[in-house]
C-alpha cells in the first residue's frame, strides 16, 4: 500500500539539534512543509555528503516555509558526537532525529530488518501532515537535494493551484498543465 496522500502516524522521538536534544512528533510536521529524509546510519560514507547536501540548501528549505528532518537508526547521543566530529554534519541546522527502536523506519516503510537500518528514503509532507511525495531507493545512491527541493515547489505549487499539474521536469516559474479533454492525445 502507498503512503501517498495517507498522514504520519503518530510517533515520538528524539533529536540533535543546535546543541541541545529536543523532542519531535508528527505534530511538529503540521502547519508547515516538511521534509523528511531517511538515512541508514551515522558515521557511515554516503550519508555525511547527504546532510552536507541538505545543510547547504538549508536556507532554500526555509524559504519556502519547510523544515527538515534528517533521520538514522541511531540514537540521538551518536547524532550529537557525529555533528560534532563531522565537518560535513556539523553544518546542519535541522534536527538529526534518532529512530533506535525503528519505529519510523517502519512506520515509513524504509525499514531493512535484517540489518537494523533504514533505506534512502525522501518524503515530502503538507502541512496537514500528509505525504505528498516520495523515493525510496537502495542505500549505495546517495540523493541531490535540490531534486527534493523541485518536488517540494511542484507540491506547494500543485496545492496552491487546485486544477493544475506540473509536467515532467518542471521547475518554478515553468509551465503547468490544467487537465482537461481538449489535451487528451496532443501532448
Amino acid at each position: 500500500m502507498s503512503l501517498i496522500n495517507t498522514p504520519v502516524p503518530p510517533f515520538k522521538a528524539t533529536a540533535y539539534r543546535a546543541g541541545e536534544f529536543i523532542e519531535v512528533t508528527e505534530a511538529d510536521l503540521r502547519g508547515k512543509w516538511s521534509v523528511v529524509v531517511f538515512m541508514p546510519a551515522a558515521f557511515t560514507f554516503n550519508c555525511p555528503t547527504e546532510v552536507e547536501d541538505a545543510a547547504n540548501n538549508y536556507a532554500e528549505f526555509q524559504k519556502l516555509g519547510a523544515e527538515v528532518y534528517i533521520v538514522t537508526t541511531d540514537t540521538h547521543f551518536s547524532h550529537k558526537v557525529w555533528h560534532e566530529t563531522s565537518p560535513a554534519v556539523g553544518k546542519a541546522q535541522f534536527p538529526l532525529v534518532g529512530d533506535p527502536t525503528h519505529r519510523l523506519t517502519r512506520a515509513f516503510g524504509v525499514h531493512i530488518d535484517e540489518e537494523g537500518l533504514a533505506l534512502r528514503g525522501t518524503f515530502v509532507v503538507n502541512p496537514d501532515g500528509v505525504i505528498k511525495t516520495l523515493e525510496i531507493h537502495d542505500n549505495a545512491i546517495a540523493r541531490d537535494i535540490t531534486e527534493t527541493l523541485r518536488k517540494l515547489k511542484a507540491a506547494q505549487y500543485v496545492a496552491a493551484h487546485p486544477g493544475e499539474v506540473c509536467p515532467a521536469k518542471w521547475k518554478e516559474g515553468e509551465k503547468t498543465l490544467a487537465p482537461s479533454l481538449d489535451l487528451v492525445g496532443k501532448i
